[in-house]
């Protein structure tokens, strides 16, 4: 069965970094767009990034732009999430997502990982 397992979530201060991961199995993961989706405390969802199959085309929502890079490694069917110079509004839990769609549309999802950015 698909499974997506996030981790690397953690209490950091602002300004600093953290690299998510994704690890995923049960399906063939080179050939699918992933992408990483938020939910920060009391808020819905909100996409954040987004890589096509052979991690070449990626894009980000404004919001992280310039600070967050997404890539994967297809031989260890993992995809990751680079954040740096991070703000308390990225306080989130972090979800990676299967698929190219909406938020809504995405078919497969983890169990999330928390990011804590507070000093």
């Amino acid at each position: 069965q698909v499974q997506l397992v996030e981790s690397g979530g953690d209490l950091v201060q602002p300004g600093g970094s953290l690299r998510l991961s994704c690890a995923a199995s049960g399906f063939t993961f080179s050939s699918y767009w992933m992408n990483w989706v938020r939910q920060a405390p009391g808020k819905g969802l909100e996409w954040v990034s987004i890589i096509n199959s052979g991690g070449a085309v990626t894009s980000f929502a404004d919001s992280v732009k310039g600070r967050f890079t997404i890539s994967r490694d297809n031989a260890k069917n993992t995809l990751y999430l680079q954040m740096n110079s991070l703000k308390p509004e990225d306080t989130a839990v972090y979800y990676c997502a299967r698929g190219f769609d909406s938020v809504k549309g995405l078919d497969y999802w983890g169990q999330g990982t928390q990011v804590t950015v507070s000093s």
